[in-house]
């Protein structure tokens, strides 16, 4: 009877602890800032819901970051004032839908990738301009800087949304099923699925590729059954979605970078409190900058495992990647700076080593 009751004891005990912090959340106890890594100190008590949509699934790196450093820190740093209802896996539509329901106001936040914006904003087709940069930390340098700003004040003043920060899921490698590609002319007579974005096609059929755009729903089916010989993805979407799986070669071409946009409706955030407004810009700077750091290493991680089921795996050196990008240099840089100025491609360029 006694060891009963003391179990009973404890389970009152356990109850009424989770009943006090359920209370606490909803009379606006607030976690310590600095706790959660944030400078902003907030006084406001507005009830506010951002409805925060994109295509990552719960196990991508973007979602992980999203939870950890915005959803888990603006709602601890508020005391649940501001509540971040996330939407993964594209339950809130495409990226193009989610663009589209931020320029109405329909939507709070999204996640959207240049090759989606550059239809709105044009001159985003430079960041998949191929072999535009080095290195990962040329790339990084010129988004969070004259570059990323430039782009991201024509979304703001053309389409209404603000880009809080720059993220990135890395650079686009080619995978195929017919033989190693090691040089540009490796490439000819290969049926590759591409992006749309008329850069990557010019590049590609250049090289001699015969580039064949899909929809990502067909792009396995197409692989299975050799309706295409490859495809470019980053390694986080080849490992993913089993690409390799279908595939017998695998080229780290590193050919394209792929930025993401931390996009917020700029009416939305315009009619938030000052405090608030800084508490989501700063939340938002440390989520994308710990989902650089989870998408590289989840990238590196996941071509050693692309590697070891099989997939003969070439990493281009230097002097294979000078090959790729001097053909870039002549045809499809002349066609960036001639559609949208050469001083903006220069300024994208301008942290290469």
């Amino acid at each position: 009877m006694k060891r009963l009751f003391c179990l009973l004891l404890s389970v009152v005990m356990v109850l009424s602890f989770a009943a006090c912090g359920v209370l606490d959340r909803l009379n606006g106890s607030r976690a310590d800032p600095a706790d959660l890594g944030i400078t902003t100190q907030v006084t406001s008590t507005d009830q506010v819901t951002i409805r925060f949509a994109y295509s990552a699934d719960e196990e991508h790196p973007t979602h992980k970051a999203t939870v950890e450093k915005f959803k888990d820190v603006l709602e601890g740093v508020t005391g649940g004032n501001i509540t971040v209802e996330l939407y993964p896996n594209a339950q809130l539509g495409s990226q193009a839908e989610n663009l589209e329901a931020l320029r109405r106001g329909d939507l709070e936040m999204a996640y959207l990738n240049d090759s989606t914006i550059c239809a709105v904003v044009p001159e985003y087709y430079i960041v998949g301009l191929p072999y535009l940069w080095t290195s990962i930390d040329a790339a990084h340098k010129a988004l969070d800087g004259e570059f990323g700003q430039y782009l991201s004040k024509k979304l703001k003043e053309e389409v209404g949304i603000r880009n809080l920060a720059w993220g990135d899921v890395g650079f686009r490698c080619i995978t195929n099923s017919r033989k190693t590609i090691a040089s540009p002319t490796d490439l000819k007579g290969l049926k590759i699925c591409t992006l749309t974005n008329p850069l990557h096609v010019e590049y590609f059929e250049v090289c001699g590729v015969v580039t064949s755009p899909m929809s990502f729903a067909e792009l396995y089916t197409a692989l299975q059954y050799k309706t295409i010989d490859g495809q470019e993805n980053p390694i986080s979407i080849i490992y993913s979605n089993e690409l390799y799986k279908q595939q017998n070669y695998m080229t780290v071409s590193e050919h394209v970078f792929t930025g993401i946009n931390m996009g917020i409706a700029d009416s939305f955030y315009s009619s938030l409190p000052a405090d608030y407004q800084a508490l989501i810009a700063e939340a938002a700077a440390n989520t994308m900058a710990y989902q650089r750091e989870l998408i590289n290493a989840e990238n590196q991680a996941h071509l050693a495992e692309i590697e070891a089921a099989g997939v003969e795996v070439t990493v281009l050196n230097a002097d294979q990647k000078s090959s790729f990008r001097k053909i870039a240099e002549y045809t499809v840089f002349k066609t960036a700076a001639e559609s949208y100025g050469k001083d903006l491609v220069d300024m994208a360029a301008a942290h290469n080593h």
